[in-house]
């Protein structure tokens, strides 16, 4: 089966982490972000990806490759503008066979693919959308739909008085081909707002999804995704730890540095003497320095912390330096 993954946005809420790297390429503990999703893709039964980019896409391609050795194979797909989630769909139509899947590339999950599919199927629909149960759902955009999956309402942002289910979609979707005749060519549509109002009625249909879902869009996200996969809170190939730390084996840490609770030190890092990390993720080639401290916070490739800094719920950008004493 084919998936078309969306990674076309420039993942603004994340700089400078993702200034000079599409975020599917960002580390998340040890490998570029969107090698979860080839992970899970490929567990669903998914033999092809077609990555629809945007934001620097040969970047994205130098870091993700072609697919792994038996693992689904990847197709880059690079749209000349920015069309909308449906329109970057279209752009890549001349790949698409006549089923395939289309996820949203800022997610990291381990929803049962395989359970959506089998409710597509039987219910024959042209359309079907993952929904998942959220808390609060007033953030969000609900799905309302019968007993029988088939989707009547989409109603976004909705006040307390109005929330009736907890249903929201999930950004993973089951679409037959056909549902391409209804998106314009070369113009920006989005299917979320344009086309799936338009299907209402006419063979799209939902299915809840139970499991680990978030979006890693911000650096609150990105921390508490990094502490999810180390805890096991959610399936990956990554191994859970107890204390929800990973230290690369390349890394440096001298022998009076305190490294945790929660801390992801990625390699060639060096942890310096009386610094302490913790709540934190430091990314490839970064220095902290002698009696230095890191906080809730995202240390990019290569930053440098100086003596006696003090980094408390902050983004460093790739290379920059954080002054001694600062």
């Amino acid at each position: 089966m084919q998936a078309l993954v969306l990674v076309g946005g420039q993942g603004t809420r994340l700089r400078p982490l993702t200034a000079t790297v599409p975020k599917p390429a960002v580390s998340l503990i040890d490998r570029p972000f969107i090698s979860y999703m080839v992970e899970w893709l490929g567990r669903h039964g998914v033999d092809e990806i077609i990555m629809a980019c945007g934001f620097l896409p040969d970047a994205l391609r130098e870091v993700v490759g072609d697919g792994e050795p038996g693992g689904p194979g990847i197709i880059y797909v690079a749209e000349p503008e920015p069309r909308g989630t449906a329109g970057a769909i279209k752009f890549a139509s001349e790949h698409l066979d006549g089923r395939f899947l289309a996820l949203n590339g800022d997610v990291l999950t381990d929803l049962d693919l395989t359970a959506l599919v089998a409710a597509h199927e039987a219910s024959g629909a042209r359309a079907t959308l993952g929904l998942y149960p959220v808390d609060d759902p007033t953030g969000y955009g609900l799905v309302r739909h019968r007993d029988d999956g088939e989707i009547t309402e989409f109603l976004e942002k909705p006040s307390p008085d109005e929330i009736d289910t907890d249903e929201v979609n999930a950004g993973a979707y089951v679409l037959e081909r056909p549902v391409l005749d209804l998106i314009p060519e070369g113009k920006e549509v989005s299917i979320e707002r344009e086309v799936f109002p338009r299907l209402v009625g006419k063979g799209l249909h939902g299915k809840r999804l139970e499991g680990y879902w978030m979006d890693i869009g911000t650096p609150d996200r990105y921390l508490q995704a990094s502490w999810d996969i180390l805890e096991g809170r959610v399936k990956t190939g990554v191994e859970a730890t107890a204390k929800g730390l990973y230290v690369d084996e390349s890394a440096v840490i001298a022998g009076d540095a305190t490294v945790g609770p929660r801390a992801v030190i990625a390699a060639g890092v060096r942890v310096k003497s009386s610094a302490h990390v913790k709540n934190s993720v430091v990314l490839d080639r970064c220095t902290v320095g002698e009696g230095s401290e890191v906080t809730g916070s995202i240390l990019s490739p290569g930053v440098r912390v100086e003596p006696g800094a003090l980094v408390t719920d902050a983004v460093i950008g790739e290379d920059e330096v954080v002054a001694a004493g600062a």
